[in-house]
């Protein structure tokens, strides 16, 4: 069992054990390298683009999926895209608890998916939980969200709103930490 499914299963790992240090930090190399070779590569050579993103992401940058570099990706291993998924520049995701981005997704600038905590009382020891952004959710630029919190399908979520729990299908939330203040009609 690799150290990713043992954190998937709920395990909290010391980030000092010696299987972590080999198997997420050589995901960690694998990203940060593409991240940069993005970063460095002009704008306007969009299929060298597209050819980055799909080693990042593991050839998941198709139908219609966009994302605009620069990104900062830890873990794309963990990374699911859907169709048509647009994700705007400056993307952060920590994604070594998983983040699974459905079909018409958008996420606006500076957007930060955040899937790994520590414990309080032994800051080296970290616990993840899934992301989940369902199908045509929209988050605004500068949205956080935090560990194990599902976006429902078709939810608006506004800039720079972090949110903390579970937002609900069809609705908007907004604030820090976000709240829903209006059901969508669908």
């Amino acid at each position: 069992m690799t150290v990713f499914d043992r954190l998937h299963q709920g395990e909290h790992i010391d980030i000092r054990d010696a299987d972590y240090q080999r198997e997420v930090h050589g995901e960690i190399d694998r990203c940060d390298h593409l991240c940069w070779q993005l970063r460095q590569t002009d704008p306007a050579a969009k299929q060298r683009l597209v050819e980055l993103e799909n080693e990042l992401f593991n050839g998941q940058i198709k139908d219609g999926t966009y994302l605009t570099p620069p990104m900062s990706v830890d873990c794309a291993s963990q990374v699911t895209l859907g169709k048509n998924v647009y994700i705007n520049h400056h993307v952060t995701m920590m994604s070594l608890g998983g983040v699974q981005i459905d079909d018409g997704a958008m996420l606006g600038p500076e957007v930060g998916l955040f899937t790994v905590n520590h414990e309080s009382d032994n800051l080296r020891t970290i616990m993840t939980k899934l992301i989940h952004i369902e199908k045509g959710a929209w988050l605004g630029a500068r949205v956080s969200v935090l560990p194990g919190v599902t976006i429902g399908q078709g939810a608006i979520v506004g800039t720079n709103s972090v949110v903390t729990k579970d937002i609900p299908p069809y609705t908007i939330a907004v604030g820090n930490p976000a709240r829903v203040i209006r059901q969508l009609e669908h």
